[in-house]
């Protein structure tokens, strides 16, 4: 029996789609390690958290392996990879509504939980606490 593609990539490519059609921001939790290619001085606690909107980022690529994309930070182009793997949640910073997932499993099932999920970076704009299903 052949080996079952992870479900991980197909969903944060459906909820980045659901963001971007409703007019959110999408944000994702990304766990850094070494193959996470960011910039360094943004990690907070092993994670980063990133705005992947259309006026962020430039060339995005959300493939079933990496994200991939350029952005700016501090008004110096990056490249950025990250392995899907890595990414522990992706959510609308406007109502917080997404998903969390197991950092570095293959997600080849769901299970809804509770939300819990790392805090979105601080704004005045954006909810204190993402609303997250949770994926194993």
């Amino acid at each position: 029996m052949a080996s079952v593609e992870s479900t991980k990539p197909y969903l944060l490519r459906a909820l980045y789609e659901w963001c971007a059609d409703q007019g959110f921001t999408p944000y994702i939790s990304v766990q850094v390690d070494a193959h996470t290619l960011v910039p360094r001085q943004y990690v907070r606690d092993g994670q980063i958290v990133l705005n992947l909107g259309a006026e962020a980022v430039q060339n995005l690529h959300m493939g079933n392996d990496l994200i991939t994309c350029q952005a700016r930070f501090d008004g110096a182009a990056q490249s950025l990879s990250i392995p899907v793997g890595n990414v522990a949640a992706i959510y609308a910073r406007e109502n917080g509504q997404g998903m969390a997932f197991e950092v570095g499993e293959p997600a080849a099932a769901t299970e809804e939980v509770a939300p819990e999920a790392p805090e979105p970076p601080p704004t005045s704009e954006g909810p204190t606490r993402p609303h997250l299903t949770r994926v194993k």
